[in-house]
């Protein structure tokens, strides 16, 4: 353990390396929480964060969401209140000191509750509705986020333990610094709230053509409060989001269910090969063909961090 590094985090670290002993994302026992391991760098891979905190132990990491890089490390931690498609690298990591996190999945019909019972105002305000936030880690989170890891070698707790510990990890974030942003998300009728029922709909219709004035007035928004809440909120317009949704899924196709580009891109939505292929290359940095055959290479019998990753810290 170096000098500067604290008690609790030299406990998460050999939690974590015991239980991820290889390279990979592991979703663990602990229904909700996953802990992730990789010993070197890579490219940027596609991701799809759901609402979730994440914490990295050990390294750094960099998600691209939109036009915006966020970098956070073992001083950090990840903050996610929407469900985000991003673009995601780890950043520092070696076969010596590899790079380890873990990510716990939020129950966001928790919130009121809780609100409830520390009162609305407790929530502090961000000066920014965006739907992912990285901040300083404290003790007390710290803390928490150490008896939750602690849970993975005491499974007969885990029925009584775990609603405490995560009631008390949602306390944290909650009176955190970006608590206002969990506090929104579940208010009814509000912007962000409203946002959130729009991505709901974009998840599941992503196929679809997208007419905004149509999805504006489903979530009972103007068509430029619309445009303007979604972009604050995810850094994206409507219509680029459901492209990297779309363009997430057709690599997923194409990786795990050997769909061919032409067939991928048609599945997904999109009516011009030419034009799938083109976007793919844009967003992923090679054409479908070329990534695919590069990501197949690297699997090594197994799907790896190449492929799409959930909610990974």
């Amino acid at each position: 353990m170096t000098v500067t590094q604290s008690m609790p985090r030299q406990q998460m670290i050999d939690i974590i390396a015991r239980i991820a002993g290889e390279d990979g994302d592991y979703q663990t026992i602990v229904p909700g929480l996953s802990i992730h391991r990789h010993s070197s760098t890579a490219k940027l891979n596609c991701a799809a964060y759901k609402p979730s905190l994440a914490i990295i132990v050990q390294g750094a990491k960099r998600v691209v969401l939109g036009e915006e890089t966020l970098v956070y490390d073992a001083s950090d931690y990840l903050l996610t209140s929407i469900d985000l498609p991003v673009l995601s690298q780890v950043s520092v990591a070696s076969p010596e000191e590899p790079y380890l996190s873990m990510a716990f999945q939020i129950d966001t019909t928790r919130i009121p509750a809780l609100l409830d019972a520390i009162g609305h105002g407790a929530a502090k305000s961000s000066g920014s509705p965006r739907g992912m936030a990285v901040s300083k880690l404290t003790p007390d989170l710290e803390d928490a986020a150490l008896r939750l890891l602690r849970l993975l070698d005491r499974p007969d707790d885990i029925a009584v333990l775990l609603p405490l510990v995560e009631q008390e990890l949602l306390y944290r974030l909650v009176i955190g610094p970006h608590g206002a942003r969990l506090r929104q998300m579940t208010t009814v009728e509000s912007q962000p709230h409203q946002i959130g029922r729009a991505v709901a709909w974009l998840k599941e219709h992503y196929s679809r053509p997208l007419r905004i004035d149509d999805l504006a007035s489903r979530v009972s928004m103007s068509v430029s409060s619309f445009h303007h809440h979604f972009k604050a909120i995810t850094a994206m317009s409507p219509l680029q989001y459901q492209k990297q949704l779309r363009l997430q899924e057709a690599r997923r196709l194409m990786l795990e269910e050997r769909l061919d580009a032409g067939d991928a891109g048609h599945k997904v939505g999109y009516e011009s090969q030419s034009q799938f292929s083109r976007e793919y290359a844009r967003h992923f940095g090679e054409p479908p063909g070329r990534d695919i055959g590069r990501v197949r290479r690297s699997l090594v019998g197994h799907l790896s961090g190449e492929a799409e990753m959930l909610s990974e810290g």
